[in-house]
């Protein structure tokens, strides 16, 4: 296996084209820190350089299995994690506010062992905040080098927009990444978020590659669906065959499973190969709970499909489309909040 490295955005940072997740480390996925940090150091050997975490992830767990396991090894890595989601009980503990950043922070260094964070992304937008807030104060930790440099996730094409013309109008430092949600079967980021993030010369790391463990090969047409393990058990409604918004995937993963035959690779080894091979994606993220499933993604680490093998996936799911919508993908609230898309019934004309 050969690792790929590539330039993240225009920070000069080089990191390999696959980078390890580790959202399922800890209390959500696996428990056990040693085994963790094997995967960890494993994926390192193999030449992975690029690790992603949260402080959200198993309520900060993961990042304190990530910082144990880097201990000695630290400054071969480029570290990214994210701030946004509530962290614990009470007002003001999420969010994209000066506030909470400043706070968050220094918990998630001190989670990571470290003195910096390379890459310091923000996990959702947040309307109730000012992009210029955000912005600011991300600015304010480069300064003082706690982060080198800082991103988004899962940000509509036009919240990023909006946030580099602030940055531009307000002489503030911008967004240099965005990791949005990107798979076989989840296509509809190469609509607008792909080439804005081209335009602006953002660099991009892509997560759930596997469409959250439907493309992992487990999930076949006419076979019972085990929905007791894995990310099965957390979230059985998105696998389970009975559903009809599950129908279409199936059908897909069947003609995938066979294009996969032809090259002679598996459907995981498929779908991270997807991924990769956009002109707009930096680095792919995959996201192990095991020692196996790590080798079993790092197989394809050297797969590179060519023109024929990308217009069959066209055929099979059209650019641009998605065959579902992602979960953990960030919904605008004009389209969640029923109340966004009513006016008041004292602001209607009577009778």
């Amino acid at each position: 296996m050969t690792m790929r490295y590539r330039v993240l955005g225009r920070t000069g940072i080089e990191v390999s084209v696959h980078c390890l997740g580790t959202m399922m480390f800890g209390a959500v996925g696996n428990p056990d820190h040693d085994d963790c940090a094997r995967i960890i150091h494993a994926a390192l050997d193999q030449g992975v350089n690029f690790v992603d975490t949260a402080d959200m992830y198993s309520a900060g767990e993961s990042e304190e299995i990530v910082g144990k396991a880097l201990k000695g090894r630290r400054d071969d890595v480029v570290l990214a994690t994210k701030v946004h989601f509530p962290m614990g009980e009470g007002r003001n503990r999420g969010g994209n506010s000066r506030r909470w950043i400043l706070r968050e922070v220094e918990e998630s260094l001190r989670r990571l062992r470290t003195d910096w964070i390379d890459l310091y992304q923000i996990h959702r937008p947040d309307e109730s905040t000012d992009i210029e807030e955000t912005l600011s104060v991300l600015g304010d930790l480069v300064t003082q080098g706690k982060i080198r440099a800082f991103g988004c996730s899962t940000f509509p094409a036009e919240d990023i927009v909006e946030a580099h013309h602030v940055a531009e109008r307000r002489g503030l430092r911008r967004f240099r990444t965005e990791q949005p949600p990107y798979s076989l079967l989840a296509r509809g980021i190469e609509s607008s978020v792909l080439p804005v993030c081209e335009r602006l010369g953002m660099g991009v790391l892509t997560w759930g590659p596997l469409a959250s463990g439907f493309l992992s090969g487990r999930f076949r047409r006419g076979r019972p669906a085990d929905l007791t393990t894995g990310r099965a058990a957390l979230t059985p409604g998105r696998f389970d065959p009975s559903i009809p918004a599950n129908v279409a995937k199936l059908e897909a993963v069947e003609e995938l499973v066979e294009l996969a035959t032809e090259i002679g690779c598996t459907l995981p080894e498929l779908a991270v190969a997807f991924a990769a091979a956009h002109p707009a994606v930096t680095s792919v993220i995959i996201g192990p709970r095991t020692m196996e499933q790590l080798e079993d993604l790092l197989k394809g680490a050297s797969l590179t499909l060519d023109d024929a093998s990308l217009d069959r996936i066209d055929e099979i799911v059209p650019p641009g489309s998605n065959l579902y919508n992602p979960d953990g993908a960030w919904r605008p609230p004009a389209l969640t909040d029923p109340a966004r898309r009513r006016r008041p019934l004292t602001d209607r004309p009577a009778g």
